[in-house]
């Protein structure tokens, strides 16, 4: 038997009453004598950048592509020393409009410097700010501002209108709109109106006039609302305090030094995931700690790529559907090109990747190769990525992969959640044997699985399985002004995430389900409909895929939108003309793309009652705009189900009728 990352601390407790059984208490092997302490001389966000500020003010720290005449050039940079600056300038500026310790203001936009800035103002006066999601609609933005007692809102420019349409209604607590860059006179006139104060950037820089930073002693404890904007009901605002972030960053700290990955000053960070998530906020913090470079895109999907390939990062985070687009990207290109070249390239992964299964280091594996075959794939990147993160949903094994071999960079795969102050479970870069999982806990919390008796999880198996339950330093402090959804969520002192996870015989977890995406058909049977679209998701044919049922129907339909090649490439060999739109809604390519789906679905291992039975073919992707997807890319499915509720109405009704000819 090889290594085991974990440790028991505790035994496992039977059912009683209505409790259901848990599994044994662990812990990662490394915190087998104590959860990590945290530095005493760190008590916010803030001492890592004052800290950096001092030790490399020269460095540069916040980069933004110029734009002239509609066209992106170079990064340009501003220093620690010119950021720390501009910072303590707003900071100031915040507190001269009487927003006191332990205030609120709230940030709404996408990633910018200016984010990053309105941060750490808020950060160096001991104020709470509030993180908005770039693509939350009208309604949640009102909620937030309300429900979070808002002071003073930093808005994106193209975003000021939007605040001040529902501003009307929490005029009691917002004093100010600042925004990221200019204003224009008719919205500065429509917000005095309302009786606001409207600025622009360097407007109400010119407030601040003294740089005056808060005694460590004085900072709250609560460093941010993150809310959250789940599937269903309002928004839950997730207290994160100083400790839980300051545990994340250390964390983060801790597992990249496992394997030699440690950030520098000489690194760079390409900031893209919202910062309104967890996720980029760890990251950013730490990069920050380290004195190293944090370049944002222009915030247009369809200019990703090429920032990335512009700014030459050497850090990059990804979600899941991020790293499928780039592999199914890769591999297109690998099919049409000539038969020698994927040979090549067939040989060289199938060789690398049985070195890295022998536990040869990423560097080991195939330098020859490295140089020959896989530079290219790492010069889509920019040519410097040195290490890929991996968070927010699990990645595909098959994914993980195929980045692992040809990236030419160590991958770490990580779960956590906005409660849990991101990661709470992450993989060991050169360990080979954690393909395919989220590696074992963290060194600042303690984990443990429940049974779900109703589902068949027993967390007493011989195979662990059950909802995955947390407690340590990472933890938020419970939902703002919500102690009924915190209650909820805490038994015992153990945090229910929700996920429900399988303990590996070396101590790792893996996600296989998400407990309220999981029902019952009419015939009984349970249907864990994520792990079905995971293994759907895998065919070269399908780009995403929605699949549905109901407790009142015996089987499962779906939505997915193809790939546009395929379905060409499909129509070509069959005879079948028509642009895309009319090919989608062909029946015998829908027909075509359901029987492929199942058979790799049967091939797979998935049972008879988790077969499609009707497919709608789609043309254009699940997006945000239309609010059918987060901004991490994860399904929102009431709103799915609305959206092509007459559609999914009529799959069954077909099918149904197709049954009985």
């Amino acid at each position: 038997m090889g290594e085991t990352y974990t440790v028991k601390m505790g035994e496992a407790t039977p059912a009683a009453g209505d409790k259901p059984s848990a599994g044994p208490v662990y812990r990662s092997i490394y915190a087998k004598d104590g959860l990590m302490k945290l530095p005493e001389d760190i008590l916010s966000p803030w001492d890592f950048f004052s800290g950096a500020v001092k030790q490399y003010p020269k460095n540069k720290m916040l980069g933004q592509r110029k734009v002239s005449d509609g066209k992106a050039g170079d990064y340009v940079w501003l220093t620690y020393e010119e950021v720390y600056q501009k910072v303590m300038k707003i900071g100031s500026a915040i507190r001269s409009l009487g927003v006191k310790l332990g205030g609120h203001c709230g940030i709404y936009g996408s990633n910018c410097p200016e984010w990053i800035m309105a941060m750490q103002a808020c950060n160096s006066q001991g104020i709470c700010y509030v993180p908005l999601y770039d693509t939350l609609g009208a309604n949640a933005v009102e909620f937030i501002m309300d429900h979070a007692e808002i002071s003073i809102a930093f808005v994106q420019e193209s975003k000021i209108k939007s605040v001040l349409a529902v501003v009307q209604k929490c005029r009691a607590h917002i004093k100010a709109i600042v925004s990221f860059g200019d204003v224009i006179n008719d919205l500065k006139r429509e917000a005095e109106q309302l009786g606001i104060s409207c600025f622009s950037w360097e407007e109400f820089s010119a407030l601040g006039k003294q740089n005056h930073e808060l005694p460590k002693k004085q900072k709250e404890d609560i460093c941010t609302i993150m809310y959250t904007s789940g599937t269903t009901g309002d928004p839950k605002g997730v207290i994160i305090t100083n400790r839980a972030l300051i545990a994340g960053v250390m964390t983060t700290e801790h597992l990249l030094k496992l394997t030699d990955k440690v950030v520098s000053e000489d690194d760079s960070y390409f900031s893209y995931l919202p910062l309104a998530h967890i996720f980029d906020q760890v990251i950013g913090n730490y990069c920050i700690s380290k004195g190293a470079s944090i370049g944002f895109w222009q915030g247009d999907i369809r200019y990703l790529m090429e920032d990335v390939q512009v700014m030459k990062p050497t850090v990059f985070c990804g979600v899941p559907r991020v790293y499928d687009r780039i592999y199914t990207g890769i591999n297109q290109k690998i099919q049409s090109g000539g038969m020698i070249a994927k040979s090549l390239f067939q040989y060289a992964y199938n060789y690398k990747l049985g070195n890295l299964r022998k536990g040869l280091k990423q560097h080991e594996a195939s330098p020859f190769f490295d140089k020959i075959v896989f530079s290219k794939i790492k010069e889509g990147l920019g040519g410097r990525i040195r290490l890929l993160l991996s968070g927010a949903a699990p990645l595909p094994r098959h994914v993980e992969e195929f980045m692992r071999v040809t990236s030419c960079s160590v991958l770490v795969q990580g779960y956590g959640l906005t409660e849990s102050s991101s990661g709470c479970f992450t993989s060991i870069a050169n360990v080979f044997s954690m393909i395919g999982t989220v590696g074992p806990p963290v060194t600042t919390i303690e984990a443990r699985l429940e049974s779900i008796p109703e589902m068949g999880y027993d967390a007493l198996s011989n195979v662990p399985r059950g909802e995955i339950c947390l407690r340590g330093h990472t933890l938020f402090s419970g939902y703002y002004k919500r102690p009924d959804l915190t209650e909820e969520v805490f038994s015992d002192g153990w945090f229910h995430t929700g996920d429900i996870g399988e303990w590996q015989p070396d101590g790792t977890m893996k996600i296989i389900d998400r407990k309220k995406n999981i029902f019952k058909l009419s015939q009984g049977e349970y249907v864990a409909v994520e792990v079905l679209e995971s293994v759907y998701v895998q065919s070269p044919l399908v780009t995403s895929i929605w699949v549905y049922g109901n407790s009142f129907e015996s089987f499962l339909v779906a939505v997915v939108v193809p790939e546009k090649q395929a379905i060409e490439d499909w129509a070509a060999q069959n005879n079948k003309t028509g642009d895309f739109a009319e090919l989608c809604n062909d029946l015998k390519s829908r027909m075509y793309i359901q029987d492929e789906l199942n058979k790799a679905g049967k091939r797979l291992g998935l049972r008879g009652f988790e077969m499609l039975k009707a497919v709608h073919l789609e043309t254009v992707p699940f997006s945000i705009e239309k609010d059918l997807v987060t901004p991490t890319f994860k399904l929102k499915r009431p709103q799915l189900l609305k959206y092509y509720k007459d559609c999914i109405d009529q799959l069954y009704k077909d099918a149904k009728v197709g049954a009985k000819q």
